[in-house]
């Protein structure tokens, strides 16, 4: 049996965690920490592999707040009545980020290649957990975000940062319209932010301006991580969809405030 390697931030001590792909039970395509609902795989395995995730994040098998992913810039501000079990009854919010002050409500968010943000103000006792690709990128979920934080009672100077596993800029090649957007987005602090190929299309380092845009937030260099893997360079690690071709499961990023 593989063995279990999620991944945690040196910034964060709250119960947390980025999952990778090894150390589940889920077969096939799915094999083997498949974290993704909607998928296609077994449902016991499904929540047998939460099991075994959230325990390695120091987080018991309870409900918790996640949904249907839009690749937009809504953040909720959600407490334990947001919460549902794997598979459970409950509602699946459209939307790409969740911010608590509640203790004892894991958040989880879901990738294969876009970028997991777990953000945590522990003195405060704020947390947020954002699913960020290009599009909520550009729409700057991550200044959302840390505007709920702020709302919850967080201060820009405790929020501690932490970009996840994600496709680097060696495998990330977007079109035209992207680059516009990131332009749009970071005006004229574009610098080393992606690169122009022969054949028309660009290179992108979208964790270097989810970066950046945390940095024009007033989030301090040094309370920002970045993990540098690359979901589409490491296959036999982490669930990567262009890889894949989508064939895939889906890891997760969970955040919680522990109860005391």
């Amino acid at each position: 049996m593989d063995e279990l390697n999620t991944i945690k931030s040196r910034l964060i001590t709250f119960p947390h965690g980025f999952s990778t792909r090894t150390g589940g039970v889920s077969e096939g395509i799915f094999a083997s920490l498949n974290l993704g609902m909607s998928r296609g795989d077994d449902a016991e395995k499904v929540k047998e592999n939460y099991r075994r995730f959230f325990a390695s994040c120091g987080i018991d098998d309870i409900p918790f707040v996640c949904g249907k992913q839009v690749h937009g810039n809504l953040v909720m501000i959600v407490d334990a009545n947001n919460a549902r079990p794997a598979y459970g009854y409950g509602t699946l919010y459209e939307a790409d980020g969740y911010v608590t002050a509640t203790p004892g409500v894991p958040l989880v968010v879901f990738t294969a290649d876009c970028i997991p943000l777990l953000l945590a103000d522990e003195k405060n006792r704020v947390v947020a957990a954002v699913h960020s690709g290009w599009r909520s990128t550009v729409a700057d979920i991550e200044k959302a975000a840390i505007e709920k934080m702020l709302e919850c009672g967080a201060e820009k100077e405790r929020i501690h940062a932490c970009i996840g596993p994600a496709i680097g800029k060696c495998c990330f090649e977007v079109g035209e319209e992207v680059i516009d957007a990131v332009n749009t987005l970071l005006c004229t602090d574009v610098y080393n932010m992606y690169t122009h190929k022969e054949n028309g299309k660009y290179m992108l380092d979208l964790k270097g301006v989810l970066k950046k845009c945390l940095l024009r937030t007033g989030i301090s260099e040094e309370n920002i991580e970045v993990i540098e893997d690359c979901t589409m360079c490491l296959p036999e690690k982490y669930w990567s969809h262009r890889y894949t071709n989508g064939n895939r499961g889906s890891q997760a990023a969970v955040i919680m405030i522990p109860e005391c």
